[in-house]
């Protein structure tokens, strides 16, 4: 699939027809992550619009896709419930709605911050045993999410564990089911193929057009756009019919922006702002890899933020960028800002002018693009080189991949980039070591080799015999780099041990920072420190407070 995508060459055509293939897929999408979010459909619709439109004008990814994700909506649901919950003085009631948008503003504000001060570059951290596992774990939650559009199998109470012949008997006999199931395998037949006979054509819009072409002229009774609205509403929604976003003059109101309101929104907000950093940052970094380009992190935090602070301002629920529908644009040629402009106008044209048509598409036409994406999107050679590559990678690999399935995507990478960094510090603290030698004067050299910080402290103090070491010690620093405050502490340490020895220590082949900062602590030490014409050059990590 990588290779198809490479050779795609980027053009206005390809980038329209992409663009309308995103615009249709991201149309149930937006609209299930609303009812998650627990906020009306339109309110979903209108996110991914702005979310798009923004962020594909401003973004630092063209051909990225944004929108409104379930990542975020998960999180909105108990900001939403506690919002209708909160207490105000002016009797306010369903106010969660209102909250939701007030926290936007923070979003964008936080996020766009992020990007000022250039925090962006911190995704380079994230290691390549991370990156496949939040590729595969999000493969895993999508194909998961996609299987909750396929009609109930059995009665409830019913399952293949508790029944198995009861529910193998429900499954054979379920019509519309296999009617769904035949439909999504269409769709992938029609993706699959097309690409071989010719790539002048979007293949994900061609199989959504003919199966939708289908389902209509068949008067074929399947689960449609318009269907899963009304149902997923319990039967309150209209359709997908709405007019332009309006400015929220509502949340503007003192007691909404009171300080018990704000302090409670405002941790929501943090957790937003991660949440669709990371996820935006990580699939710039996935769609970096895939087109052989490069993004700016930075500029994709402002944009996120700006999208998220409008979202705020006219009624969306935000959000931040989708791999899924970034990989459905690259797949289908879309490179340039251009296609998620285009994603984002059509998915407003849908809304305003032709919401009868987008709801007649079938959504196992939707499901059959989705499941291409998960094949797509999953990292298949993980299988292949999950021997062949250190343990401690396999395990992150295989923790990240379960951990953005079992919770969500912001905790996985977090716990992805901590076990790393301390396997990381782990193995850097076994590599102090200490060449001993004895000068023709009787002066004990110590030469200390491999860095030193926080984790290879104790390691460096058991090189030392301070009880029967000679009256005059030598400690080299040449091969050695002290890194943090905590080594410069375990220097100091070493210095008072020998002082309290009644033996004569020196230490050289010390930066000047390092130099600087022991003299800095304590004057007295500048004799016990030799200077020499190629001592090395670098900087010390203090903590704030020093």
């Amino acid at each position: 699939m990588t290779e198809f995508i490479r050779k795609r060459a980027a053009n206005a055509k390809n980038d329209i027809l992409s663009g309308l293939t995103v615009a249709l897929a991201l149309v149930p999408e937006a609209v299930a992550f609303a009812f998650v979010a627990d906020v009306p459909p339109m309110v979903g619709l209108y996110g991914a619009f702005m979310m798009g439109l923004i962020t594909a004008i401003f973004g630092g990814r063209p051909g990225m896709i944004s929108g409104a994700t379930g990542a975020m909506a998960v999180v909105m649901v108990a900001l939403v419930k506690k919002g209708n919950a909160f207490g105000l003085d002016g009797g306010i009631g369903e106010q969660g709605l209102q909250f939701l948008f007030i926290t936007l503003l923070m979003v964008g504000v936080i996020q766009a911050l992020a990007g000022v001060f250039k925090l962006g570059k911190f995704v380079r951290l994230i290691p390549h045993s991370v990156m496949m596992g939040f590729v595969n774990g999000l493969a895993i939650v999508i194909f998961m999410s996609q299987l909750a559009m396929f009609p109930k199998i059995a009665p409830d109470g019913v399952t293949i564990w508790s029944d198995a012949g009861a529910w193998f008997s429900a499954l054979f006999s379920n019509a519309s089911f296999w009617l769904m199931f035949g439909l999504v395998g269409l769709t992938m037949l029609i993706m699959w193929g097309l690409p071989k006979l010719t790539k002048k054509l979007p293949e994900a819009l061609i199989a959504i057009i003919v199966v939708s072409a289908i389902v209509i002229l068949g008067n074929v009774d399947v689960a449609t756009v318009k269907s899963f609205i009304v149902e997923g509403s319990n039967g309150a929604a209209d359709g997908l019919k709405g007019g332009l976003p309006v400015f929220q003059t509502e949340i503007f109101t003192a007691e909404l922006w009171s300080f018990e309101a704000l302090l409670m929104m405002a941790p929501y907000a943090f957790i937003l702002a991660a949440i669709g950093l990371i996820e935006s940052l990580m699939t710039l970094n996935l769609i970096d890899e895939l087109t052989e380009t490069r993004g700016n992190s930075n500029r994709e935090c402002l944009a996120q933020g700006g999208a998220n602070f409008l979202n705020g301002l006219f009624g969306g629920m935000g959000g931040c960028a989708m791999i899924g529908q970034s990989i459905i644009n690259i797949k289908g040629g879309g490179r340039g800002r251009l296609s998620g402009v285009v994603a984002a106008l059509a998915l407003l044209c849908f809304i305003l002018f032709a919401s009868g048509l987008i709801e007649q598409v079938p959504i196992a036409a939707l499901v059959g693009v989705m499941f291409m994406v998960v094949i797509g999107t999953f990292a298949w050679s993980s299988f292949r080189i999950l021997n062949k590559i250190p343990v401690s990678d396999a395990i992150v690999l295989i923790a990240v991949s379960l951990i953005t399935v079992w919770q969500d995507l912001a905790i996985a990478v977090i716990a992805g980039v901590i076990i790393s960094a301390l396997v990381f510090s782990w193995e850097n603290a076994k590599r102090i070591r200490a060449r001993k030698k004895v000068l023709e004067d009787g002066t004990k050299v110590y030469e200390i080799f491999g860095p030193l910080f926080f984790g290879s402290i104790q390691a460096f103090n058991s090189k030392f015999d301070i009880k029967n070491d000679p009256n005059k010690v030598v400690i080299d620093f040449m091969e050695s780099r002290v890194s943090d405050h905590s080594a410069l502490e375990a220097i100091f340490n070493l210095i008072k041990k020998y002082e309290t020895a009644g033996k004569e220590l020196r230490v050289k082949h010390l930066s000047e920072d390092c130099k600087a900062l022991m003299v800095k602590a304590s004057p007295k030490l500048a004799n016990v420190i030799e200077d020499a014409i190629d001592d090395p050059r670098y900087y010390v990590v203090m903590d704030p407070e020093n």
